[in-house]
């Protein structure tokens, strides 16, 4: 039996009514964001975090994140949830699971936790070639970081609200879940699913669900009590980092609060939004470059026909067919004196961000 196919481990904490908690989640290694959302929430000592999950890979500081959960967790400030970025205690159990692609995982992403962990011995990652040697080299040196990750929790219940990195489906009791079904699955917002009490998830960007505009705030289904949280920080270059505010976890009243660090400015003059716009994504980014230029190139999306002008740095490769990072040719509506948040500047206009939407602004700007 697999890791992901075990029975899920539920934490149901006492936490004292009128405490405020905070719910942050898919840090993904990102310590300014994850630094940045939390003085704006203004996490105090009477707060607690609520991490649900996918705190570690993707980002820079996989190992330094990994510790400062670990202090506000031992300090009694915090809680953090498995999430499917964060099960690296399982290359002890799990070998052949790992053995056979996790250096070829290390070299292409050259982050993570295990990278970190190798520069701290004095290691080069990159020129690792025996994992199972490597392993051994981890155990005794991170015995406490990888005994954390053991014992991490797969979903919380608490109050008025459960907490799970990607999932819970309404038919079964939470004990009855396998760890897998509550770390990993994608989209699982467009199932339709319903519940009495408010399920909090991250592990899919909810930029994600958009067709056609992007934003990065928070989805709140109040008629089926869901929230999904992950703003796409560090995996969307115009990402950020959410944070759900709750007041008290018994009762349905939250607010939420964003972190990303583009400059802000303010715009000097109105715009109407765009008639029709695309936004092509990852897992839908397959593009036909019709005239490739120095600073955009026309494109068309091979699965909808639709042409759009695309940063020319967006595509990943000089060929005529190729995918490209997230991109859209939406025209934000402004007025005079919004606030927006710069992410490209280029010749043409502005791509910014107003109210966790990204999208073009073609006048001009003051800096605040």
């Amino acid at each position: 039996m697999g890791m992901y196919d075990r029975p899920a481990t539920v934490l149901r904490p006492e936490i004292g009514s009128g405490r405020r908690v905070l719910v942050v989640s898919d840090i993904h290694g990102n310590l300014p964001y994850f630094h940045g959302v939390l003085e704006r929430a203004g996490f105090s000592g009477d707060d607690l975090l609520i991490v649900n999950g996918d705190f570690l890979e993707k980002g820079a500081e996989s190992l330094k994140t990994l510790r400062e959960i670990m202090a506000l967790c031992e300090s009694g400030r915090a809680l953090a949830l498995m999430g499917n970025c964060d099960d690296w205690a399982a290359i002890f159990t799990e070998t052949g699971r790992w053995a056979d692609s996790i250096l070829s995982y290390m070299r292409w992403r050259r982050s993570g936790l295990l990278w970190d962990m190798a520069l701290e011995l004095g290691e080069d990652p990159a020129a690792l070639d025996d994992f199972e040697a490597f392993k051994r080299r981890l155990a005794r040196p991170f015995e406490a970081e990888f005994a954390f990750l053991s014992s991490l929790p797969h979903a919380i219940e608490a109050g008025n609200y459960i907490f799970a990195h990607a999932a819970v489906f309404p038919d079964r009791p939470l004990e009855a879940h396998t760890i897998g079904e509550l770390v990993k699955c994608e989209a699982w917002y467009r199932l339709g699913y319903s519940f009495d009490k408010w399920v909090v998830v991250g592990h899919y960007p909810v930029v994600l669900y958009g067709d056609d505009i992007v934003c990065a705030d928070p989805i709140v289904d109040k008629e089926r009590h869901i929230v999904c949280l992950d703003g796409g920080c560090v995996l969307k270059d115009d990402g950020q980092l959410n944070c759900l505010v709750i007041p008290d976890i018994r009762k349905d009243d939250f607010s939420f609060v964003s972190y990303d660090p583009f400059p802000a400015f303010r715009v000097l003059s109105d715009q109407a939004a765009s008639a029709r716009s695309a936004y092509i994504r990852w897992g839908d980014s397959r593009v036909e470059v019709l005239e490739r230029g120095p600073e955009f190139s026309r494109c068309r999306h091979v699965r909808t026909g639709y042409e759009l002008d695309i940063l020319t740095k967006y595509l990943f490769k000089p060929e005529r067919f190729t995918d490209c990072n997230d991109c859209t040719d939406y025209v934000l509506p402004l007025r005079a004196g919004d606030v927006v948040r710069v992410v490209e500047t280029t010749s043409r206009g502005y791509f910014v961000k107003h109210g966790g939407v990204s999208g073009w602004y073609f006048g001009e700007l003051e800096a605040l």
